[in-house]
């Protein structure tokens, strides 16, 4: 222990006069009637006790031990100013249960761990003034803090950043800080290849189907509410499956499994025994070569649309009777499509199919003919592999994903699609724009190289790249949010499908 000297002290602290209760110049410790000083250049790593004051005043420390002060039940008056103190301990006051008065002025402190004063309870004053605070999100928690606590607080302002600089402390609220970041991690790797994947709800469970393209069946999966995972649950045989695509039909489920070979067909779920059997076939003269399916409903009525991708095959729609889907309407034929999907514009619904022969184009209900028409076609877009809708706050827009060039974003301007951005996109067969919570991801695929997930910003109305994902040959992917959790399914051509969950991270909580 240092050696203690004896030496005058003073009663004031920060203007508030203290009858009885000594301030000590330089580094000292004091009784009610008396100081001792320490001669020392670092703090001591503890302290006698029985000390109700305590001043470390231009001493040039640069740190406090954790615990020095853990044993001063009895101290009331805390003076640490003028020293080079950069960082503090969340427990440097812990077992100051007696303290009243804090200064830490003129310190070069920027930031304070959060809850530091969580447990200093009768604190009635403190000083921070002086040092250089940066007001981001580890700083949240002050804010927070000076808000609700009744211990009176010198006017305190921002060194930093930029937007904040010289603005009061006390001017600022929790709202200002925007301290929510998120990440997609990997949460189960699945040892399969895919082409599809698709979710659904039946009975209160949480399924998600996969086609495997190397085993040609199509897979499902149901999740397991105990071990917080999907488990195996049924598989459809099949000889070459490239989409399974689920329905669910007056509470009774349906799977159409679009083949390469051997033709496509519809199943059904019996419940006893517990399988899915096959209840039709779809036209092989019709469909030659499925790409992909879309399920939807109007006026009441249930429908299906099969993408045909083959040279003289035709998209064709399928219409739900009562007992099967049957032959509704054909669209696009010679065109080589290779994605559809339904939206309503402007209240009315549409259907867009995308090909590699020409570009996008828009079909809207004919409500009178009970079909679809022709509208419109989006124009200046070539070799456009897959065209995705999403809604912000509203308003329409579309993804439009290219294997060669720029995939494209677009919005509805009251007669037409207008071009707003375009993404870097080479190699990409696949667009999955989704939202989990406040949040509008966009999800672009890539054969060539990373996945990237853009975040929109409502400022820009704009994406900005977020998140990097390594995938390989991603072909589609489903968002399940289940048991509190947001679960990202990537189907995988060329590699292990996987699972990724949305983990949102509070930067003020660290």
């Amino acid at each position: 222990m240092p050696e203690l000297k004896q030496e005058a002290c003073s009663t004031l602290f920060m203007g508030h006069r203290a009858p009885k209760t000594p301030r000590c110049p330089s580094t000292c410790s004091c009784t009610k009637d008396s100081a001792f000083c320490v001669d020392t250049k670092a703090i001591p790593k503890s302290f006698p006790p029985g000390i109700i004051s305590l001043t470390m005043v231009n001493a040039a420390f640069t740190e406090i031990p954790e615990g020095a002060f853990s044993h001063m039940h009895l101290l009331q008056f805390l003076f640490i100013e003028n020293n080079n103190i950069q960082a503090l301990s969340k427990h440097t006051f812990r077992g100051l249960k007696s303290l009243t008065h804090l200064s830490l002025s003129n310190n070069n402190l920027e930031v304070l761990p959060r809850d530091l004063f969580k447990h200093l309870d009768i604190l009635t004053d403190l000083d921070l003034r002086g040092n250089s605070f940066r007001c981001d999100c580890k700083i949240k928690w002050l804010v927070d803090w000076m808000e609700k606590t009744n211990t009176s607080v010198p006017a305190l302002y921002c060194a930093s950043p930029f937007e904040f600089q010289g603005r009061r402390i006390h001017d600022l609220t929790p709202r200002d800080f925007n301290c929510l970041s998120a990440d997609f991690a990997v949460y189960e790797t699945y040892s399969f290849q895919s082409l599809s994947v698709e979710s659904y709800e039946f009975n209160d469970d949480q399924y998600v189907v996969f086609a495997q393209p190397n085993t040609g069946i199509c897979t499902v999966f149901i999740w397991d509410h105990v071990n917080m995972l999907f488990k195996t649950h049924y598989n459809i045989t099949s000889r070459s499956a490239v989409y399974c695509k689920p329905v669910v039909i007056n509470n009774t489920l349906y799977m159409v499994v679009a083949q390469l070979f051997g033709g496509s067909h519809i199943y059904k779920w019996e419940e006893g025994p517990l399988r899915f059997v096959k209840i039709q076939d779809i036209d092989t003269t019709r469909v030659r070569k499925p790409n992909f399916i879309e399920t939807f409903q109007i006026e009441g009525d249930w429908y299906f649309a099969v993408v045909d991708s083959s040279k003289a095959g035709s998209t064709s729609l399928y219409r739900w009777n009562s007992n099967g889907f049957y032959s509704h309407q054909s669209l696009h034929p010679w065109h080589r499509d290779t994605h559809i999907d339904f939206l309503e514009v402007d209240g009315k619904p549409c259907l867009i199919l995308s090909s590699t022969s020409q570009p996008p184009v828009v079909y809207q209900w004919n409500r009178s003919q009970r079909q679809f028409a022709y509208h419109l076609q989006i124009t200046d877009s070539g070799d456009v592999q897959m065209v995705k809708h999403f809604w912000v706050r509203k308003v329409l827009y579309l993804c439009l994903t290219c294997f060669i060039g720029d995939s494209k974003i677009l919005r509805w301007d009251n007669q037409r699609f207008v071009e707003i951005q375009t993404l870097p996109s080479r190699g990409s067969m696949a667009v999955y724009p989704f939202s989990v919570g406040v949040r509008q991801y966009l999800l672009l695929g890539s054969d060539y190289s990373f996945s990237r997930i853009y975040l929109w910003d409502d400022l820009t109305q704009r994406f900005q790249p977020f998140q990097e994902l390594n995938m390989l040959a991603p072909r589609g992917f489903s968002l399940v949010s289940v048991d509190n959790k947001d679960i990202l399914l990537a189907a995988s051509f060329k590699g292990k499908t996987m699972a990724y969950q949305h983990l949102v991270v509070d930067l003020s909580a660290k």
